[in-house]
């Protein structure tokens, strides 16, 4: 046993709690879910990660290739950062895709907070544009109830492209008025099968805040002739999963917009994952190029509301993540 039983989120701000698991001899290296540090680091208090880390064996120990410094920076906890600065953690140690804490904060809501040594390079032009696009793109898009939805956000093609590859047949007002009053007053058959369609600027979004089709295999097989999408849908089961299509070829699958790197991401990737953490919809708008200015194009109203054919069943639009 490592006395971290029953341990809860909300205890690792519990600065009290944790100090007497420790003084009773719960061990500050080891806990069943992963080392201690870094789940407070990631989600508690400064209080809490200071006791944890002057109590540890090593304050930079690596789990999934990070270190406890890294999980404060990606869940945006400055405070808890300072507090692993102030015991020795190394912010310049490189970690998923060459990226280190420091340089990684530098493209942040903190970019001052660690002292820049004269030997590290900061952030190239084209990062710092990425995150100067970045931000614009979740400040514009803001926060939102996205559980449920289905989206394929195309490059290069307008909605009026969009509805021409998916053969949709445009719904008349008074019946998306009813509609979108119930939707789920309707069976689910006919809902599946109305989505909405938008252009937006650098292409097109495809959205269903009911179902999954638009980010369904076959449907993105046809969105993205001669291009590339992304394909998300915010499974309110299994949380958020995304595909990549690129001109009708799926390159991607199992991905989670919006969720934390993988050990196997390169910069680029790293560096999405950092900039849209909790923002799965900018996550995929920003991989597909697109720039909307507000959540429209994914909560209605579209621009065009449009009934697929029947025979959408036989495109593979089996989520299949």
């Amino acid at each position: 046993m490592t006395g971290w039983a029953d341990v809860t989120w909300a205890d690792w701000s519990d600065h009290d709690a944790i100090r007497a698991r420790l003084d009773a001899g719960a061990d500050p290296d080891r806990w069943g879910g992963g080392l201690p540090l870094h789940r407070a680091a990631g989600c508690g208090s400064p209080e809490v990660v200071a006791e944890l880390a002057g109590r540890v064996s090593d304050v930079d120990a690596v789990e999934y290739g990070t270190t406890a410094l890294w999980e404060a920076v990606m869940g945006n906890r400055p405070e808890n950062a300072r507090a692993l600065l102030a015991a020795g953690a190394d912010p310049w140690r490189p970690q998923l895709g060459g990226w280190s804490p420091g340089r990684l904060s530098l493209a942040g809501p903190t970019p001052g907070l660690f002292s820049v040594p004269d030997n590290e390079p900061g952030l190239t032009a084209a990062e710092r544009a990425t995150a100067r696009r970045g931000r614009q793109l979740v400040e514009g898009l803001g926060r939102f109830h996205v559980d449920g939805t289905g989206l394929a956000c195309i490059a290069g093609i307008d909605g009026a492209e969009a509805i021409r590859r998916l053969n949709g047949t445009p719904l008349d007002g008074e019946f998306m008025a009813d509609f979108l009053d119930e939707p789920h007053s309707y069976d689910m058959a006919e809902r599946l099968l109305i989505a909405g369609v938008t252009t937006v600027p650098g292409g097109c979004i495809v959205t269903q805040p009911w179902g999954y089709v638009p980010s369904a295999h076959g449907t993105m097989v046809r969105l993205t002739a001669g291009t590339v999408g992304y394909g998300l849908f915010a499974n309110p089961k299994s949380g958020n999963q995304g595909r990549i299509l690129r001109d009708g070829t799926e390159e991607r699958s199992g991905l989670h917009p919006g969720g934390g790197p993988s050990p196997e991401d390169g910069p680029e990737e790293v560096l999405a994952a950092y900039l849209f953490s909790g923002h799965p919809v900018a996550h995929a708008c920003a991989f597909a190029g697109l720039r909307p200015t507000d959540a429209r194009a994914v909560t209605g109203p579209a621009d065009h509301w449009i009934r697929l054919p029947s025979g959408l069943r036989g495109w593979s639009c089996r989520p299949a993540w």
